[in-house]
């Protein structure tokens, strides 16, 4: 599946279309293999017992995915989440970059599926499994 949106592109389209989360994530690798974005280690992001929030891996998941098929697509603001299923496996480290690796599993015209690992930076053990599905919209015919 090859890449239309290259990471500075994809770092763009993101301000635009969701500038809500401006700040919040950052691209480290995106290529036809495997898309890798960080959940920048921010307070806000804590929950009780000084670890990571579920909310906030659970942006970090969805995030992961839309980026790793829009890449793929191109520019589809209106895509959307239509499933989405999270193991929460442990618990992430406080103070860390939470890492996502997504890998795009299926690619069709109606909709993406895609997996996605998080880890805490620096360790090897996932902190949670992530499977999602994306729906992409049609693509309008042009008028003659």
């Amino acid at each position: 599946m090859p890449i239309v949106l290259d990471a500075n592109e994809m770092a763009e389209f993101l301000d635009e279309v969701f500038p809500q989360v401006k700040g919040m994530f950052e691209i480290d690798r995106l290529d036809e293999e495997l898309l890798v974005m960080r959940l920048l280690h921010h307070e806000r992001h804590l929950r009780p017992g000084n670890t990571v929030s579920g909310p906030a891996m659970f942006a970090l998941v969805d995030v992961a995915a839309y980026v790793a098929t829009m890449s793929r697509v191109g520019r589809e603001a209106l895509a959307v989440t239509t499933h989405c299923s999270i193991d929460f496996m442990r618990k992430p480290a406080a103070g860390r970059d939470v890492i996502a690796e997504a890998k795009v599993l299926k690619l069709g015209k109606a909709l993406s599926v895609t997996q996605v690992l998080l880890f805490s930076e620096g360790e090897s053990e996932p902190v949670a499994n992530a499977s999602l599905t994306y729906s992409i919209p049609p693509k309008r015919k042009e008028a003659p």
